[in-house]
């Protein structure tokens, strides 16, 4: 059975090469994200101090996808 991800909102705190970021949780814990496939095919863009949704897979809780960009 397929365990379902985690979700959470984080703050962008770092902007890396290839579509990838450093997310701060509000606990404090950075998390390396990378965009959903929507959010790439529709241009979104972030930047640092943005806020946004993450799913996690409870399997590895230091990687995270970004699916959508909270106002």
């Amino acid at each position: 059975m397929k365990e379902e991800p985690i979700e959470i909102e984080g703050r962008v705190h770092a902007v890396l090469p290839g579509t990838m970021f450093r997310v701060e949780l509000s606990n404090k814990h950075i998390v390396l994200a990378t965009i959903c496939g929507k959010m790439r095919k529709r241009w979104v863009r972030l930047t640092v101090g943005d806020r946004v949704k993450m799913e996690m897979s409870p399997y590895d809780l230091n990687k995270a996808r970004i699916v959508w960009r909270l106002k």
